[in-house]
């Protein structure tokens, strides 16, 4: 009220809107300073969550991995082949998530060199649509199974899996090439429309990365999202659907299985319908409300939580998918305990001999045989 008396008092015609003006100059680092609240508060969100996907994620993918590459070099089956290429897309995307890590700890500003920019979102975005299509194949490859098991077992080929998975792998980096194209797309300066210019898809270090497109960059960005968003998201989900509801519906009718496998198949099948709803959703819908909108979304970097989350899920539907993982997951624990149990007696010196009972442990740790009273 000082302000205003003293602007009256001597300039009595001094506009209204200015002394509004002068007070909104006053309200605007209270409202930085809220958003500055926020983007801390979302950046240590992602960088826990980014810290646990790759501290949990990283070792069941790797055990997942070498599993099916012995399985796939030894016979190789359509099921495995599918299953090995969805570990491999997990693992590039942890692979680079520490990169995602790097921005997160310095509250969404990019410090690392330019070029990483788009490569880090090229392969952060792009393993996430491989992954859906992956996860559908498997649902296709098991209704098949169940619903044409003598027709699907007589043309049931390796190879088949091989070209899927190529063109899988194809079909995803073309679509999200769009990555490096939208730096590419000229911004008139004058446009009232456009939206800050200094932070495009790859910045120099120390602003952000992949953020506040201009308008003329939307215009490109927002109905390739869409496209994602039918194409990559609600189809292949479509289509795990149909497969796993019908599964689920002929499995339950046969009376030749038993009763705990078939829950297990049954409830492989629900899981990763779950998985695939809860992980890729909330992603893939802010593609369609963004476009509504017209606008870039930033409850996005939330959204994404989820998917990264899902490199943790994967191993859970390999263990359930596949015999030989939960035989390694299996001798890898029961070889873990051991060890402790032998480092446990070596500590306390509590022990008595105790012959080994397995050849490989014998091989490994001869003069170990102990075993605490």
């Amino acid at each position: 009220m000082g302000v205003k008396f003293v602007l009256k008092g001597y300039f009595p015609s001094f506009p209204n809107k200015f002394i509004l003006l002068f007070h909104g100059f006053n309200a605007i680092p209270k409202c930085y300073v809220k958003d500055r609240r926020i983007t801390m508060l979302v950046s240590q969100l992602l960088l826990l969550v980014y810290i646990f996907t790759f501290l949990l994620g990283l070792p069941a993918n790797v055990l997942a991995f070498c599993t099916f590459c012995r399985k796939v070099r030894r016979k190789p089956a359509p099921i495995d082949i599918l299953l090995l290429n969805l570990t491999i897309s997990d693992l590039i995307f942890l692979a680079f998530l520490p990169f995602k890590m790097k921005e997160a700890f310095d509250n969404m500003i990019w410090t690392l060199p330019d070029f990483l920019c788009p490569l880090s979102s090229f392969m952060f975005f792009s393993t996430i649509y491989t992954s859906t299509f992956f996860l559908t194949a498997v649902s296709v490859e098991r209704y098949l199974g169940v619903a044409f098991p003598f027709r699907y077992s007589l043309n049931r080929r390796p190879r088949y899996a091989v070209i899927a998975s190529m063109f899988f792998w194809l079909v995803g980096t073309m679509n999200l090439s769009i990555v490096y194209i939208v730096p590419l797309i000229p911004s008139s300066s004058g446009d009232d429309r456009s939206l800050e210019t200094n932070d495009t898809v790859h910045q120099p270090s120390g602003q952000k990365c992949y953020s506040n497109f201009t308008m003329e960059q939307l215009d490109i960005l927002l109905p390739v999202r869409l496209e994602l968003f039918l194409v990559l998201f609600c189809i292949p989900f479509l289509i795990c659907c149909f497969c796993y509801i019908n599964f689920i519906r002929i499995l339950s009718r046969l009376p030749h299985i038993g009763r705990r496998r078939k829950l297990r198949a049954i409830g492989l099948a629900m899981g990763t319908l779950v998985v695939f709803a809860v992980c890729f959703g909330p992603y893939n819908v802010s593609h369609a409300v963004g476009f509504v909108l017209k606008e870039d979304e930033d409850w996005r970097e939330l959204a994404l939580i989820s998917s990264t989350l899902n490199t943790c899920l994967d191993p859970i539907i390999f263990y359930f998918s596949s015999a030989a993982v939960r035989s390694t997951i299996s001798g890898f624990i029961k070889g873990v305990r051991e060890k402790v149990h032998v480092l446990r007696c070596k500590k306390f010196q509590c022990c008595t001999f105790l012959v080994p009972t397995t050849e490989k442990y014998r091989e490994t740790y001869p003069p170990d045989n102990l075993r605490c009273t």
